[in-house]
């Protein structure tokens, strides 16, 4: 029996129904934009690992530094001690960020993050005794995590949770204000239940999870101007579209507003470990400071600021400066706008879009997106498919051939019946 058979009978998968999955495919290694599997078949990823791998995967610069770190210290307490790795980082991810998002808060998951960030909102509130403001304002086709907290503030009619209505928390969520008709009712919704709010949040220019739907800077500009007139924190959830993806470094930045808070995970390593942040405000900060421990901002997991992960995202700042990635992406999203704009005469094919090294192909519906898979393994590409779109996210380092192999498998996939 192999490790795959013996450990089948053991784990349990995400987003699967484990009644009827499949046995997932054997990976004996990767390298640069290429999954290598146990049966030698080479698959070019088209989605990064889940959109991590902005490098690609195994580089060197990444891989010395972490055995370097683990060599010396993998992993130590950040409750009353300190690593350096976790200290420089935080100080070079505040000089990346404009204003006064100058504290770090470090976690070892993007839902994690959002979580800290809704306490930070809601406490920060309660701290300063403006004890109603508890909710939320999220937006329809929003996702931010799979915990409870986050959970709650997600699309509600979002499939993955709407199963568990009734037991989370209740927050407010509205159409993002795109147009009039949304526009007013953001505006109303404000208007009448501003004083039970905390924050705003969103993913700023890309709603990833929720299916890869665009919006405008304008929307930022609009929420951070809402945000202002009632007092709310503004939360911009950048796991998904931080470090480049966007064509910019930082989605905000499109928009020319800040945040009070901003969310980072996914790429912040370079796809070589799990960590993420949550970085707020001074102002924000300073709501939490007093003689009082109980204005503390009670939170610590575990592995806090673990070095290893530290030391990979330290070198992958590294290589973002060091290397032409936004030059890559830039690249990358002309590639892709032209390679896709075929697909949106292909029966079925409801829209095409690129926004940075972001490309999608949305169908009208997706009857079988395991089949869809399946298709695109034959031709050597590891896509999938989901809600009811074809989409890629290669890392920023893929080589223009394999990219054209990618955008072709969509072509050819999505012209078969």
């Amino acid at each position: 029996m192999s490790w795959l058979e013996e450990g089948w009978r053991h784990v349990w998968l995400p987003y699967a129904q484990m009644q009827t999955a499949p046995l997932p495919m054997p990976v004996a290694r990767t390298q640069g934009a290429r999954i290598i599997l146990e049966d030698g078949r080479e698959l070019i990823d088209g989605i990064a690992s889940w959109w991590t791998a902005c490098h690609g995967y195994n580089h060197p610069h990444i891989q010395q530094a972490v055995a370097r770190q683990l060599e010396a210290m993998p992993h130590v307490m950040f409750g009353g001690l300190a690593n350096q790795p976790a200290y420089r980082l935080a100080t070079r991810l505040a000089a990346m960020m404009p204003a006064d998002l100058n504290r770090v808060f470090f976690t070892d998951s993007g839902s994690v993050a959002v979580e800290v960030a809704i306490k930070i909102a809601v406490q920060s509130c309660l701290n300063k005794g403006e004890r109603g403001r508890t909710k939320i304002l999220a937006f329809s086709g929003g996702y931010h995590g799979d915990t409870l907290g986050t959970m709650a503030i997600c699309d509600p009619d979002e499939g993955m949770h709407s199963l568990f209505t009734g037991l989370l928390p209740e927050h407010p969520v509205v159409p993002l204000p795109t147009d009039e008709a949304s526009i007013a009712t953001f505006e109303a919704f404000l208007e009448r239940e501003h004083k039970s709010l905390a924050a705003i949040i969103v993913e700023p220019l890309v709603q990833g999870a929720g299916g890869m739907v665009f919006h405008g800077p304008e929307v930022l500009q609009r929420l951070r101007a809402a945000a202002d007139h009632y007092g709310l924190t503004l939360i911009f959830d950048e796991i998904f579209t931080g470090f480049g993806r966007t064509g910019t470094m930082f989605a905000f930045e499109q928009a020319g507003v800040v945040p009070d808070i901003i969310t980072l995970s996914k790429a912040l390593t370079g796809g070589t470990s799990p960590l993420a942040a949550t970085i707020a405000t001074d102002r924000l900060f300073e709501a939490f400071l007093s003689e009082s421990p109980m204005t503390a901002l009670m939170h610590g997991p575990t592995y806090m600021a673990h070095a290893l992960g530290c030391a990979a995202a330290n070198a992958s700042l590294d290589i973002f400066e060091s290397e032409p990635r936004m030059a890559q992406v830039a690249a990358i999203s002309t590639q892709m706008a032209k390679e896709l704009e075929p697909c949106r005469g292909l029966p079925g094919v409801k829209d095409v879009r690129v926004m940075g090294a972001i490309g999608v192909v949305q169908m009208h519906e997706i009857k079988d997106p395991a089949g869809l898979r399946q298709k695109f393994l034959q031709e050597g590409v590891w896509i999938r498919p989901f809600r009811d779109i074809v989409y890629l996210t290669p890392a920023f380092t893929i080589a223009p051939e394999e990219l054209s192999k990618l955008t072709a498998a969509i072509r050819r996939v999505l012209t078969t019946p």
